[in-house]
């Protein structure tokens, strides 16, 4: 399956002019592998491109390491030392050492790395996935397609091939739902079934989550539509539907062995560990009703264990952000002028939750956990969208600002050139929702939020926050 995604990241990286080598540490380590045939293979595989001529000596390698970890520091060395600006492996200890060292948001799998590359250079033809709320008894025509075949590898081995047909079949008579994603042929992509459960039994352990929580039952992102933020959209929505049924927690099970992306991002966005069901591992997101108290929590920290709460104290700063009618629907593509409700669920989910905004303003004073308040000029002159800063850079460096933009947003690379020709202010946020009632200008005035045209980003005291607040529930 991959080496279709590999084929379309060649030929990205050759249309956009992206350099592919190898570093020469992976020629030892191929040269050890002990099967001839595949040894050989790929040798002349790596031997099509050139090598990364003349890396750093990896300073973290000592005599106690054994050769192929070795390998993997030299690897991840290389891109430490900035000689290259992304590192692309299926190698799973190599992104578990890349997470360790600071430098995950530089290591792509193939999948990541294709879509990155389409992002840059096909964005006119590059559509935000929508994701749909489907029952069950919908999808069972579909049942015997190949979609589903790992679903039914991967169920208990005594309930045979058809158990895991009878299982869905019989949760269908039950009227459980699904999200969906569909590729432009409307074939099945992905699929999150899920189940609001009471008092459940959490794992070996026999700890009980008390009250209503959300199970996600069956998570699967097909190949080639993995590195499209599918997960994320899915989350997204359970998210949201657990804020609209009062769930104050949402958990799943997942292989440890081979569904480690799965767990880096349900980890990302919360989860967490809580023990075993039947050599699976447990993964628990508190949600609750009522914010937890925010001591001892930094704000961006607050937000990943947390989301859709934040905080919004007096330690947290608070900025208005204009964005035009066109970044803004670019940013936002699920925003439409008359919101149904900060995290009302709808029929469509068609936005990720971390994104990234470029812009030339002024100021240098935004950090982690900062509020932004996004402020769409021209046509709607209004507040419509709130989110909360991860990450704050600087920087003059087209090929650094798309790294950082890369698992974001649709940037193009000559947009992001463009930009890139005066110093880039470049903030990687999350987005917690779209207000019910969008904040106009003249309310803005009014309410003494702002004096005059809304032209870069500016600082909004506390009071003024309130105010805005106040108003995107009316």
């Amino acid at each position: 399956m991959l080496e279709g995604n590999l084929v379309n990241f060649v030929r990205l990286a050759s249309i956009g002019g992206h350099q592919l080598m190898y570093h020469p540490a992976n020629i030892a380590d191929f040269e050890r592998d002990t099967d001839i045939e595949r040894r050989q293979r790929n040798l002349l595989r790596i031997r099509q491109y050139p090598a990364l001529h003349d890396p750093a000596p990896c300073i973290w390698n000592t005599a106690e390491i054994g050769p192929n970890d070795a390998c993997d520091n030299e690897l991840l060395y290389a891109l430490h030392c900035d000689a290259v600006h992304a590192l692309v492996t299926e190698d799973r200890g190599i992104h578990a050492k890349a997470r360790i060292r600071g430098l995950a948001h530089r290591v792509y799998t193939i999948q990541t790395a294709e879509d990155w590359l389409r992002r840059l250079h096909e964005t006119r033809h590059i559509v935000l996935p929508n994701i749909q709320d489907v029952p069950l008894h919908g999808l069972t025509p579909e049942l015997e397609g190949a979609f589903f075949d790992s679903l039914r590898e991967g169920y208990p081995a005594a309930a045979g091939r058809d158990g895991f047909d009878e299982w869905f079949r019989r949760k269908a008579r039950e009227d459980r739902h699904a999200w969906v994603y569909r590729d432009s042929d409307s074939a099945l992509e992905a699929i999150c079934i899920y189940q609001v459960q009471n008092d459940e039994v959490l794992n070996d352990a026999g700890e009980v989550l008390s009250g209503p929580a959300l199970k996600l039952c069956t998570f699967k992102v097909g190949e080639p539509v993995r590195g499209r933020k599918i997960g994320e959209l899915f989350l997204k929505a359970a998210f949201r539907f657990s804020t609209e049924n009062s769930c104050e927690h949402l958990f799943i099970t997942a292989r440890a062995d081979s569904q480690d992306y799965l767990i880096r991002v349900l980890m990302d966005f919360g989860f967490e560990e809580r023990g075993t069901y039947c050599g699976d591992m447990v993964l628990v997101k508190r949600q609750p009703v009522i914010p937890p108290s925010t001591e001892g929590i930094a704000p961006n920290d607050y937000v990943r264990r947390y989301f859709p709460h934040y905080r919004s104290d007096s330690t947290v700063r608070k900025f208005l952000v204009p964005i035009k009618p066109h970044y803004h629907e670019i940013l936002f593509p699920d925003y439409t002028s008359v919101q149904p409700g900060l995290f009302a669920p709808t029929g469509n989910v068609g936005n990720a939750i971390k994104l990234a905004y470029l812009c030339h303003a002024q100021t240098n004073a935004i950090r982690p956990g900062d509020i932004l308040l996004f402020y769409r000029t021209d046509d709607e002159k209004a507040v419509t969208s709130l989110g909360v800063v991860e990450q704050f850079e600087v920087s003059s460096d087209g090929a650094q600002i798309a790294s950082l933009v890369s698992r974001r947003t649709v940037y193009s690379l000559g947009e992001i050139d463009e930009l890139a020709k005066k110093p880039t202010k470049v903030i990687l946020f999350r987005l917690i929702g779209h207000f019910p009632t969008v904040v106009s200008y003249e309310q803005l005035t009014r309410d003494d939020v702002v004096t005059g045209p809304i032209q870069s980003i500016r600082k909004v005291s506390d009071a003024s926050f309130s105010k805005v607040l106040a108003a995107s529930r009316q």
